[in-house]
């Protein structure tokens, strides 16, 4: 059974039965229930393709969230070859809300840098929900100095609510950190695909998404703050949220309008959840064709190209 987000009650209550009547079967079989769930499955897939091709910003933002949406550990384990996390900024600590490391792409080495939320309550509190610390961002920056001092291209995974607004951080230069990161995506001779996951929030996300293509998945989002920061500061009202998800441009598809992201990579229906293999593969494919493209180019053009490419953002509209 799956963890049903509010708009899919039609979905829980079709799967549900099915569920009752599978059960029903196991536990007399001279009750034959495969016609019915035959026909129930088609209703609950028609539900779910009919739900899933309307959804509204805030129902967008809810399947970003959803706590079974596969996050970069998923990823890792199915994308790469030979993946060795290395840990620590050489400066402070470990920020385990930030992953990177070295790895096989298809048999190609590559860097490879994402944000983990956990899975649960224990994982995440390890991760700090994917929130990164300033030790966090200064361990990517090393693992770019790194790809870029041996020629490795570099990927990376986005999935946070934001940086850590913390005391501690903001202490040992949470701003700067960030700053230092994105600098770095801007100034490496090697290419950078970036793939919004989930959740693409704020500085904590650009720090490492400013790549030379940037790619979302169908239901993740992406935005300068979250729809109930934004409530908060605009109306001083949180549970606004819903409201200020509709406002703040924040979908796939009103980001790739706008020109911020080069791709959308299609989601199963029903959200990446309902299907993480197919949805890591085709993300898998989908750097693929990107880094074939970009390969292409030489370090000193890639450089200048990605820069162009964040100085046009916005001269269009």
């Amino acid at each position: 059974m799956h963890n049903y987000l509010d708009f899919e009650k039609p979905i829980s209550d079709l799967e549900g039965k099915i569920h009752e009547l599978r059960k029903l079967a196991e536990e007399d079989e001279s009750i034959d229930t495969s016609d019915e769930v035959s026909r129930l499955e088609v209703r609950a897939r028609e539900a779910m393709v009919d739900i899933y091709s309307k959804l509204t910003p805030w129902q967008k933002t809810q399947v970003a969230r959803h706590p079974s949406r596969p996050h970069f550990l998923d990823y890792a384990a199915q994308l790469f070859e030979e993946f060795t996390p290395l840990a620590g900024d050489r400066k402070f600590a470990e920020d385990q809300a930030i992953q990177a490391g070295l790895g096989r792409f298809r048999g190609q080495p590559v860097a490879i840098i994402g944000q983990e939320k956990g899975n649960d309550t224990k994982s995440r509190l390890r991760h700090n929900f994917g929130s990164a610390r300033p030790e966090g961002y200064r361990k990517a920056i090393r693992i770019m100095e790194m790809a870029d001092r041996f020629g490795l291209p570099v990927i990376t995974l986005i999935d946070t609510a934001g940086a850590y607004p913390g005391i501690g951080a903001e202490e040992r230069g949470q701003a700067e950190a960030i700053a230092r990161s994105t600098e770095m995506c801007l100034n490496v001779k090697v290419p950078i695909v970036s793939v919004v996951l989930g959740e693409g929030g704020s500085g904590g996300a650009i720090a490492i998404a400013t790549g030379d293509r940037v790619y979302m998945l169908e239901h993740a989002i992406y935005s300068v703050i979250s729809p109930e920061g934004a409530a908060s500061i605009l109306w001083r009202d949180s549970t606004r949220a819903k409201e200020a998800a509709s406002n703040m441009k924040i979908t796939a598809e009103d980001l790739k309008s706008l020109g911020i992201i080069d791709g959308i990579i299609p989601e199963p229906v029903g959200g990446a959840h309902r299907d993480p293999e197919a949805m890591i593969s085709a993300t898998g494919d989908a750097i693929a064709e990107a880094l074939k493209e970009l390969s292409a180019k030489p370090g000193d053009q890639l450089r200048k190209d990605r820069r162009q490419r964040y100085l046009n953002i916005g001269r269009q509209l």
